[in-house]
């Protein structure tokens, strides 16, 4: 399938020192992760490479296990690379900063506050010189833009969890994120609220275009959403094992992607990656 580029790792549309990283959003270079144990080090993740430009957006996929969470924690700066490095618009990640923004399957919204009051607090710590009705303004505006004007009144546990991950969207985007980050966003949701969400995502994304990194388990989710699916191989010492781009054009129409055979071409590779070439014994069985 003429789609489809499967590349070793090392050769993964990255040039070493050759490349011109002003082109790029993230640049992983030779990225490994390893943590002691008390059996040993344990390598999680083994010369990873990996380039993102701006505006794009990125799924990553694989097993449970595989490092896609570590990963990913290392563009935001949650945590540091054992070799390697990691850079965002040309500058190495040291610390998380406001240029990314993740988005948790867990929400991370502070129940004591208001749906309003969760949007405004990222905005102050980001913004503090901005003056007020300017910080309210852009609270209401990211609000509006996820639908959540009448809730803005209303804590974490009076609204369902749809509309809790709408907030941690909203809330991400309304500091202008460069880099949005998003760990299962959609995971723990159900299918129609997922769709809805699915929807709403693309729509905001395609008016503001920064780049998109995001965790998944759920291969239809990536063929919908991404411009490349990076799969990753199994772990210890995980690596990525095929980048797959994706070449339904834009604005995307679900039902009509799913009417092209080309997106079932898509799909069985994709499945045939996880549960044949990189089946867990438990898969396999």
């Amino acid at each position: 399938m003429q789609m489809i580029k499967t590349n070793p790792p090392e050769t993964i549309n990255f040039k070493p020192h050759t490349a011109n990283q002003n082109e790029y959003s993230v640049v992983i270079e030779n990225v490994s992760k390893v943590y002691p144990t008390p059996k040993g080090p344990y390598t999680v993740l083994k010369d990873v490479n990996l380039t993102v430009k701006e505006g794009e957006f990125i799924c990553v996929i694989g097993h449970s296990g595989c490092g896609k969470s570590t990963l990913l924690n290392m563009v935001s700066g949650f945590a540091d690379p054992t070799q390697g490095s990691v850079l965002v618009n040309g500058k190495p990640v040291t610390q998380p900063g406001p240029d990314r923004m993740v988005v948790f399957q867990g929400y991370a919204l502070l129940p004591w506050l208001t749906v309003y009051e969760n949007v405004y607090l990222a905005v102050d710590a980001v913004y503090p010189e901005k003056r007020e009705a300017e910080k309210q303004a852009i609270v209401r505006d990211h609000l509006a833009l996820v639908g959540l004007t009448e809730a803005e009144q209303k804590k974490p546990t009076q609204i369902s969890g749809g509309m809790k991950q709408r907030v941690s969207i909203a809330r991400a985007l309304a500091i202008r994120p460069e880099v949005l980050i998003l760990d299962e966003p959609f995971g723990a949701l159900d299918a129609i609220t997922k769709e809805e969400l699915q929807e709403e995502l693309l729509k905001i994304w395609n008016d503001h275009r920064c780049t998109v990194l995001m965790i998944t388990h759920d291969i239809d989710e990536a063929l919908f959403l991404a411009d490349r699916l990076v799969m990753m191989t199994n772990g210890p010492a995980a690596a990525i094992g095929e980048i797959m781009d994706i070449p339904f054009p834009r604005p995307r129409n679900r039902e009509r992607i799913m009417e092209d055979p080309q997106y079932y071409d898509l799909r069985n590779h994709a499945l045939d990656f996880l549960y044949n070439r990189f089946a867990h014994d438990d898969d396999a069985a």
